[in-house]
């Protein structure tokens, strides 16, 4: 099952490895249900992939659930559309439906469905054999509860079931795999500070997600890690006047799962590599991640990624973004700039993004329009 995990959602999540070393490729760190570091959201996409430290909308769950108790409207319900590798195929795709209730002044729930399909698949063990249709997707399914703890300061829990479905292995159907994650989350939104020609605001974020217990699709298979990760950001706003706003955001990201390497020292990641590093627990992973890269230091620093972003809102009705987003090239190498627009009027906010690789490793998403639709109701809250 492995071979059908990495091999299939990794060519079509993040391209092809083979462009590097393999010494290099074997140190890329590779999950289970990789479609939960994709942006699910147009607004985000738009920014470079990035929504720790942006402002509040109903997408907020994937980046930052504590965000919601900022929210300027009681409820809110949105969806969101993501074609993948359309100029090849027009069934593979990641759409999300979302929705959070403000409790009151200090408190705020949410939950949130993402689908990632893989389309239809055609299988077979020989060529002579009848093909067998199968139709791959996973999803997940998750509630967050957020408090604020002062009037700048909230903090927020989520509970999130992942499931994998990958079809057949050997015309044989393994079912789905499926496991829990755990997100903490925090966001700091400052008061509205006047400056000299301008005013402004602060806002600062961070999440810890997908913390839990490893996923494993048949009785003897593997057990694969979840894409736990650590999510740090910052930005600030600057409010020129009633019309014109503009956000300005930086975004840090790090996979919480261990780095593959030569446990044995003979210079080759091979079958007993994978053993010893597949004994490693979830939780002894997280600790383990922070300082287990072969080359030390500066590896670790290859391993996170980083993305900054604008926003430019002209009378809360028109937006325009922008964002870049970095990996290194021993880590993954996606690396891409893209841009999006929001429209809205009254409750309703349109979002759509574009994204233009500029790395050497093809982007699934190259050449892609992403949508997001939202409607927010209900009273108002001043934030």
């Amino acid at each position: 099952m492995k071979k059908i995990t990495f091999f299939l959602l990794g060519a079509i999540l993040f391209a092809d490895f083979s462009l590097f070393a393999q010494e290099s490729r074997d140190r890329v760190i590779t999950t289970a249900v990789p479609f939960l570091l994709v942006a699910a959201d147009a607004r985000a996409a738009g920014m470079g992939d990035q929504g720790v430290a942006t402002s509040a909308d109903v997408f907020s769950q994937q980046w930052n659930p504590a965000k919601y108790v900022f929210s300027k409207h009681e409820n809110g319900v949105a969806v969101s559309y993501t074609p993948y590798l359309s100029e090849i195929v027009n069934d593979i795709f990641l759409g999300s439906l979302n929705y959070y209730h403000r409790i009151d002044e200090r408190s705020a729930v949410a939950s949130s469905l993402r689908y990632f399909s893989l389309g239809s698949i055609e299988t077979r063990g020989t060529f002579e054999e009848t093909p067998i249709l199968v139709n791959p997707n996973e999803l997940t399914f998750d509630v967050s509860y957020a408090l604020k703890l002062s009037e700048t300061f909230s903090m927020a829990v989520a509970g999130r079931y992942l499931r994998s479905d990958l079809g057949l292995q050997d015309n044989e159907d393994l079912g789905a795999a499926s496991t829990f994650g755990v997100d903490v989350a925090a966001f700091y939104q400052s008061e509205q500070l006047t400056l000299s020609g301008f005013d402004g605001r602060w806002r600062l974020g961070a999440n810890i997600a997908n913390v839990g217990p490893k996923m494993k699709y048949d009785d003897a298979g593997q057990e694969n890690f979840i894409p736990t990760n650590l999510k740090l950001g910052g930005g600030f706003d600057f409010i020129f006047d009633a019309q014109n706003k503009l956000g300005t955001y930086v975004e840090f990201n790090k996979l919480l799962v261990p780095t593959p390497q030569d446990f044995d020292g003979d210079g080759d990641i091979d079958a007993e590599d994978d053993q010893e590093y597949n004994s490693i627990g979830s939780i002894e992973g997280v600790f383990k991640s922070f300082g287990d890269a072969p080359d030390g230091f500066s590896e670790e620093i290859k391993e996170f990624t980083w993305a900054l972003g604008a926003e430019y809102w002209y009378q809360d009705k028109f937006a325009l973004r922008a964002g870049y987003f970095n990996e290194s090239e021993d880590k993954g190498f996606r690396r891409f700039f893209s841009l999006g627009a929001g429209f809205a009027y009254e409750s309703v906010i349109i979002d759509a993004s574009y994204l233009f690789s500029t790395s050497s490793v093809p982007s699934p998403l190259e050449g892609t329009l992403r949508f997001g639709l939202s409607f927010n109701f209900g009273d108002s809250y001043a934030n």
